[in-house]
């Protein structure tokens, strides 16, 4: 499986993260952990399905996806390529005006947000567009035309800069008094801004840490307790739907994104 990373044009950035576009030769399934972006998957070639219980369901071409608190499985074809378009934190809130919290751990159709005869026209181009970049442009004017663009909400930033700068580690009732709002309004900000509770976000953020500053060659007793959890039971049970493995078993595997 091969993928590569591209940077939005200048209107987008501060809306898009990124692009990837993501290509399996052979048949493939691809762990993804949990992130805090929002994604817009464009599938242009082959079949991608989703994992769960043993049983694969077949995902729609263009699919839209939230925020998740557990580990997804992905499948891909042989010959299956796809280009996603990780949101911003808030940026996703630029381009659609459905409550974003109500798509926490959810994965649907973009033709419940937009018109299908718009999105099977990008299809068709997409699958028709002589290379990489040629599609990223097709999905690039396609998100300039759905672009109204809604401020960010500043306290939510602040918000997100501090559970950052914490790795996660962090009381969420002290960070809304540091703000100056209380419990429930922030509660409530927050989730429609990010689509997640403060709570759930800092859950993602403190486990991607986690990840990425570890290779799992120490003890995992010591990262636990340095990472705010209390016992390791406690530890690896987050860490389990968070990855669907035991920390043993995810370091040695490698194979996610």
């Amino acid at each position: 499986m091969k993928m590569e990373t591209y940077t939005p044009a200048a209107l987008l950035r501060p809306f898009i993260k990124a692009y990837k576009i993501i290509e399996s030769g052979d048949e493939r399934t691809n762990r993804v952990v949990p992130n805090t972006s929002f994604a817009l998957a464009f599938r242009f070639k082959g079949q991608i399905s989703s994992i769960a219980d043993g049983h694969k369901t077949a995902l729609p071409a263009t699919t839209f996806s939230g925020l998740r608190k557990s580990v997804r499985l992905f499948n891909y074809a042989a010959q299956t390529s796809a280009l996603i378009v990780q949101f911003e934190e808030t940026g996703v809130l630029a381009f659609f005006k459905h409550p974003l919290h109500e798509l926490f751990e959810q994965s649907i159709s973009l033709d419940n947000f937009f018109p299908q005869s718009e999105i099977s026209i990008v299809e068709e181009r997409l699958s028709e567009a002589p290379d990489k970049l040629a599609k990223i442009a097709i999905v690039e004017q396609f998100l300039y035309n759905k672009l109204f663009y809604n401020k960010p909400d500043k306290l939510v930033l602040e918000a997100i800069n501090s559970i950052y700068s914490s790795n996660g580690i962090i009381r969420i009732r002290e960070l809304a008094r540091s703000l100056y709002i209380s419990d429930d309004a922030f509660e409530k900000r927050f989730r429609k801004a990010v689509g997640a509770t403060p709570k759930q976000f800092s859950s993602i953020i403190k486990l991607k840490a986690i990840i990425d500053q570890n290779t799992g060659s120490g003890s995992f007793t010591d990262i636990a307790f340095e990472h705010g959890y209390y016992d390791q039971p406690h530890f690896n049970k987050d860490f389990k739907l968070f990855t669907g493995q035991t920390p043993t078993e995810f370091f040695k595997s490698g194979l996610y994104w």
